[in-house]
């Protein structure tokens, strides 16, 4: 079932819902200028078996509002669409999972709204804090020296993104997925020709997207919250990870108080189809400890 939400004046968000209504909610959360179908369908059913899955477009990504030119807006305006489209749809709480730029945002969420959260599993991303890692020999880094983002990601996101036709930007999102999938599975081309074409089908366009990139970063940490989390919470770490490296997700387990840690073999910054039954056991293994 598809729907629209009103989360902000001149913002509408599209939704969709899958599985059982009665089912317990679970909210996906994607990353930056990535559309809700950007949760591959299969995952998507695998967790419909015992959810009632909800995913969604953020603003400026599919069809949901592109509004950003006429009103710019914070990455934290995103984090509070999370709790409107709950609201929207009348959801008093979920489970939430989040990846990259939505894991973020679900950490957010955990420190503003813990009340509105069955539980959280973060993918992908990077800890909203300040708190040192220590390493397993007792050591500590500075949480803003830990590994950065690989430099071929950085190149490749430095490059400018010119509009030479929808063929041609398929196959740049295909060489990005190329670089983001990491080295530890093979790389298969024609699944993400075909997921991208999916993602412009739903959109409409194939514009490239770049308002995330540009909105205001400010206000984002939350280091006391997140050490007095109560949530229950999974980190998803992933080995061949290249824009948050481990030990970030080691790290991210650290600073969200009682955070457990689960590997996703071979995973990177992607979900190929190799993730998916993996990615979804380890979800509902979190989900269907914490119940409803």
């Amino acid at each position: 079932m598809q729907q629209f939400i009103d989360a902000a004046p001149g913002i509408r968000l599209w939704t969709e819902q899958r599985g059982p209504a009665e089912a317990t909610p679970l909210l996906l959360v994607m990353g930056a200028q990535a559309a809700g179908v950007g949760w591959p369908e299969p995952l998507v059913d695998a967790l419909a078996a015992q959810h009632r899955v909800i995913r969604y477009d953020h603003r400026d990504t599919g069809r949901s509002t592109w509004s950003f030119e006429e009103r710019p807006y914070r990455i934290a305006d995103l984090a509070d669409d999370v709790i409107a489209v709950l609201d929207g749809l009348g959801l008093d709480r979920a489970h939430v999972v989040g990846m990259s730029l939505g894991g973020m945002l679900a950490q957010m969420v955990l420190a503003d709204h813990p009340d509105r959260l069955l539980s959280a599993t973060l993918i992908s991303t990077m800890a909203l804090s300040t708190t040192p890692y220590t390493r397993p020999d007792g050591s500590t880094v500075p949480a803003d020296a830990l590994p950065g983002i690989a430099p071929e990601v950085l190149e490749m996101w430095a490059r400018p993104v010119e509009d030479h036709g929808e063929a041609a930007e398929v196959e740049r999102r295909v060489e990005q997925w190329r670089v983001l999938a990491g080295d530890q599975l093979p790389f298969d081309a024609a699944y993400y020709r075909a997921f991208e074409h999916h993602v412009i089908a739903h959109t409409g366009h194939h514009r490239a997207g770049t308002a995330h990139g540009r909105a205001h970063h400010d206000g984002m940490l939350r280091t006391s919250q997140l050490a007095r989390n109560e949530v229950p919470t999974l980190v998803i770490s992933a080995p061949a990870e290249p824009v948050f490296p481990p030990p970030h997700p080691q790290h991210l387990t650290q600073c969200v108080h009682g955070a457990q840690l689960v590997e996703i073999p071979g995973m990177g910054h992607a979900l190929p189809p190799a993730v998916h039954t993996p990615l979804a056991r380890a979800i509902l293994a979190h989900t269907g400890a914490v119940g409803g």
